[in-house]
């Protein structure tokens, strides 16, 4: 008797508010502390790809193999001083990589890791991340303009041109992909059954998105707003300690999302790849550890086009951006259209 009252008094608790909080309370926490370690171990695993690159070591002192470098940073930065320039304004000086931060975080509240498996399973979940990713340029721009420096500022501005530039290519490729779904819910794009030709008709919006993806990030060969040969540092030029270190995981964290995006848009997210419809793979945990392998293949995607293309010139960013990249998408996005008309595949929308 005592056992049943305990087990309904249990189901009811969790279907209050106080229960629907503490759960919540519980996702954001175990999906912030995966992305942050994640996050920090990147930096390790870029080192590694790029001394791989240039017949380097890489990290190999700091624990075995070098895997506890990442702590090793972390603990410097947060021992360091943190120093605002005089003429600088300071609460937006401090606020600037607190906001950058805080955004590259917010996004991953939609994000699914298998089926249902998102904090808020929201059915316009790609037009929330494409809101938040659009609102990362304000932290930049803040951080340069509060610096009260020439350099800072210049990167600011290049930074704030670029992602604009970007983002349009970035939102004709989602277009696209919602045209052959119906759906802005990141699960039912991940789980639409499209035929082999619809996925080969996306494949170079991939392409669009993954380079539009690097220059949205500031990633080389787009780093134009951190361009040392120029502008010093670019916009975190008077940045240390722990404010800068902000900014470098929010720039790691929003490699990460788009690392995401392209595996949920066009890689099938949790799903086996190549269609293999295995039980094993679809079972507990595989389907969440699936996600994280595609994500971290196109991560090394990331990392691997740094160790082998030089820096692009300002000019030619734009022209790739404006001239190439923006024509492009938009003729394909129509292409893609008609072919779903002409096929009567278009589907209605959910």
């Amino acid at each position: 008797m005592g056992d049943l009252w305990y087990d309904t008094w249990h189901n009811e608790f969790w279907q209050t508010v106080a229960g629907r909080g503490i759960t919540i309370l519980a996702e954001v926490l175990a999906v912030i502390v995966v992305l942050l370690i994640f996050v920090a171990y990147v930096t390790y695993f870029e080192r590694k790809v790029l001394a791989l690159a240039q017949l380097r070591r890489g990290p190999n002192v700091v624990g075995p193999f070098g895997l506890m470098q990442p702590f090793a940073d972390g603990l410097k930065l947060m021992t360091k001083e943190t120093i605002i320039p005089a003429g600088a304004n300071r609460a937006l000086f401090i606020m600037a990589p607190m906001l950058t931060f805080t955004l590259a975080l917010v996004g991953w509240a939609v994000v699914p890791f298998y089926h249902g498996g998102a904090v808020a399973n929201i059915n316009v979940g790609i037009l929330y991340l494409f809101a938040i990713s659009s609102l990362g340029v304000y932290g930049i721009i803040v951080a340069g303009w509060a610096s009260n420096s020439k350099y800072s500022f210049l990167g600011a501005l290049r930074s704030a041109a670029q992602m604009v530039s970007y983002e349009v290519s970035i939102g004709f490729v989602i277009v696209s992909v919602l045209l052959t779904v119906g759906s802005l819910n990141l699960t039912a794009v991940v789980e639409a059954q499209q035929p082999w030709w619809q996925w080969l008709l996306l494949s170079p919006m991939l392409v669009v998105f993954f380079i539009s993806g690097l220059a949205e990030t500031n990633r080389p060969p787009f780093d134009l707003p951190e361009g040392e040969s120029e502008l010093v540092g670019g916009f975190n030029t008077e940045y240390s300690a722990m404010t800068f270190a902000l900014f470098m995981l929010g720039e790691y964290a929003n490699m990460f999302m788009i690392c995401a995006l392209t595996t949920m848009l066009f890689l099938g997210g949790w799903l086996p790849p190549f269609g293999w419809d295995i039980a094993f793979l679809k079972w507990g945990p595989i389907p969440a550890l699936i996600f994280i392998v595609k994500i971290w293949a196109v991560m090394f995607l990331f990392l691997w086009v740094r160790a082998t293309l030089p820096r692009f010139r300002y000019d030619q960013l734009m022209r790739l951006g404006w001239k190439v990249f923006l024509p492009f998408s938009l003729a394909w996005l129509m292409v893609i259209g008609g072919v779903l008309l002409l096929t009567g595949t278009l589907p209605d929308p959910q």
